[in-house]
Parts: structure tokens; sequence; C-alpha cells
């Protein structure tokens, strides 16, 4: 990998009028393209800024849009129990069309990079799928263990998406993951052995740190094909 600058705020303005924060990582050298990261029910944490970082030091310019702001602006949580609550709180107060703008924001700033691809989790991962499907200038879209994905299998996605998801996952049943995988054999959906939900975060006790780093390269294969 190679460096990247150190982060920034900036703010978006969507196409309903409302401002946001975003966090944004740059390369060091000129970005190969954008990435939007799409964070998930505990904001744009710690944990999120670093995937933006991890991003931008692959070489693409990465922005992750704080989508908590239209509730609470600045709200980010951690994974403890006592956390859960008010992530799921804030999460039943922004649905997805106003989520969705926001998102729409981050890729027209992401789009001074070049091609623009899409990652989320959870949350994310389900607002990803459904951002491939309703928002042009995306190249590439992935999502991570993002269970609204199975209510939503009728979306038609206008570029090329990849699915990750964990066998072990309680919140989402891997039998109905292996049924949408049948129904849609032109997406490559993954499943791993021993995953749980959240296993990519590092933050989390899920953390898998083999299906973790499995996911990341066929996630950064993905983005490098469709991309560049």
């Amino acid at each position: 990998m190679g460096g990247y600058n150190m982060g920034e705020t900036v703010r978006l303005t969507a196409s309903d009028g409302f401002s946001c924060d975003a966090y944004v990582a740059r390369p060091a050298g000129a970005p190969k393209g954008g990435i939007v990261v799409v964070q998930e029910i505990f904001g744009v944490n710690a944990h999120i800024r670093s995937v933006a970082d991890r991003y931008a030091a692959l070489g693409y310019l990465a922005i992750a849009p704080a989508l908590f702001d239209r509730a609470e602006p600045g709200f980010q949580s951690g994974y403890q129990p006592e956390d859960m609550p008010r992530a799921y709180e804030m999460m039943g107060k922004v649905s997805s069309g106003p989520a969705l703008l926001d998102i729409a924001a981050a890729i027209g700033f992401a789009a001074e990079a070049g091609k623009v691809g899409v990652v989320g989790y959870c949350w994310g991962g389900t607002l990803a799928w459904s951002a491939a499907a309703n928002l042009p200038g995306l190249s590439a879209a992935v999502g991570y263990y993002g269970g609204g994905v199975l209510g939503l299998t009728d979306l038609q996605p206008a570029c090329p998406v990849m699915l990750h998801f964990g066998a072990l996952d309680g919140h989402i049943p891997v039998d109905k993951v292996q049924e949408f995988a049948a129904s849609r054999p032109e997406i490559p959906v993954f499943i791993y052995d021993g995953a749980d939900h959240g296993f990519n975060c590092d933050a989390r006790g899920s953390y898998n740190a083999a299906a973790a780093q499995l996911a990341q390269e066929r996630t950064s294969a993905h983005f490098a094909k469709y991309l560049l």
C-alpha cells in the first residue's frame, strides 16, 4: 500500500439542500479513483474512518458521509452492548431515501478522482446495494453483511456488485443468502465460514481476521477491475 494524507472533514450538500459532514482521506499521489465508504449504524466512527484511510492508502480518494447528521450531527459510537440501543435508535431516525441523497452527494465529490465505487458495511451494506440500483455515477459497488439486501432482491444494479456475508451471522439467515445467491448468479456473493456479523471490523468481538483479509482482497480486486 502507498501512503495517504491525514484525513479531513468536509461539508457535503445533498440535492434536497441538506448539508452533512463527511470524512475524506486522500492518497499521497494522484488518486486512481474514488471510493464512498458507507457507515454501519454506529456513525462515522474511528473504525469507518480507518476504512477510508485504508482505501486512501490503496490509492483512492475515500469519503465517508455522516448519514446520521440528519438526525443528530456528529453522532458516533463504539460497539459495546450499551452502545446498541442508541445506534438502533439512530438508524430508525434516518430512512434510506435521505441517506441515498447524502451518498449521491459523496459520489459527486469523489468523482473528482475519476470513476467511483461504493462500499458499505451492515446498514451501509444494504445502502450500497440500493445505491448501485438507484444512483448514477457508480462504476462498482460492494456490500458487507447488508441484511436489508434480502428484502430488496428485485433491485437491478446499474454497476457490478459484490456481496459478503458471514455464515454464522445471527442477523442474516444464511439459507436466505444462499437462495439470493442462487437467484442472482451474475452477482458474486461470498459466504465466509466461521464468520459472524461485523466480521470485517477489528473493533468488534466478532472480528474474523482471515475472513476480513479474504473479503478485502476480493473487494480490492473488484474495485481495481472496474475503477481503473
